[in-house]
């Protein structure tokens, strides 16, 4: 059992290298200019020291992610700079890293979102920023949840923002729901196998759902290939774990507790 959930672990992660998400492909730029950001620019140094403290890695949502949301947010403002200007634009893609940095930092919490939108006030107090900039960030914060409804805004550059921001987020969907974030899961809560299998096809369902919520024109044209990315991963893994719960006792058994990583 052992050999067979690592093997497993491992097909996953070398299957997803090798289908690479088309908007990594071309924007390229994008992506580049965001990284730079996310590494070098004095803000965004200083808050991700700021919310490292409020990001939980056992549940699927910690650093990794907010890093992974707030570089992709970012590159999605910069792929459609022509709307903004470029000073606009750059000022933008700040905002939409600072608020993927915050997005989850009380995703323990009920109503995680408005939490985090009202959390960010209190982070952002001292920084060198706008009022508007600390509004558009606490806005997106505030409506970056799947399923629910989203605040109506007459500031396009508030529609904007928020889009890039729910966006990166969903692009989370795809691959990395079951490269990382299941995995890290399933640690926290030490779901047995069985429990697993159970509820997996909810979740797919859950994860094919997201396709059509997009809200950017960018994240509109390649959130939907994440997901698919996503959902033939899952079946694979679903189909795997299926078969060794039907082959093997798997009552009580974890993901982890059976594996070393």
């Amino acid at each position: 059992m052992n050999n067979l959930l690592r093997q497993l672990k491992a097909e996953v992660n070398s299957w997803a290298c090798r289908r690479e998400p088309t908007f990594y492909i071309e924007h390229t730029a994008a992506m580049t200019y965001a990284r730079n950001m996310f590494f070098d620019h004095p803000l965004i140094r200083r808050c991700r020291e700021d919310v490292l403290p409020f990001l939980n890695d056992g549940f699927g949502h910690g650093i990794e992610h907010s890093k992974k949301v707030a570089i992709e947010a970012g590159a999605l403002v910069m792929a459609e700079c022509d709307r903004w200007g470029v000073e606009s634009c750059r000022n933008m893609a700040l905002c939409a890293e600072l608020a993927g940095l915050i997005h989850d930092i009380c995703r323990m919490e009920p109503d995680h979102a408005a939490q985090g939108a009202e959390m960010s006030g209190f982070i952002l107090q001292d920084y060198p920023l706008t009022d508007v900039d600390k509004a558009i960030i606490a806005f997106a914060v505030r409506n970056h949840e799947a399923f629910k409804p989203v605040e109506r805004v007459n500031d396009p550059a508030f529609a904007f923002l928020s889009g890039a921001l729910y966006d990166a987020d969903k692009f989370r969907w795809g691959p990395d729901n079951f490269v990382t974030t299941l995995w890290e899961i399933c640690d926290y809560q030490e779901w047995p196998l069985e429990k697993i299998v159970e509820r997996f096809p909810t979740a797919i369902d859950m994860v094919s759902a997201i396709k059509d919520t997009f809200r950017t024109q960018t994240g509109q044209a390649y959130g939907p290939e994440f997901i698919d990315i996503g959902l033939e991963l899952g079946r694979h893994v679903f189909r795997r774990l299926k078969v060794l719960c039907e082959e093997k006792d798997c009552a009580g058994l974890t993901l982890t507790s059976e594996i070393v990583f």
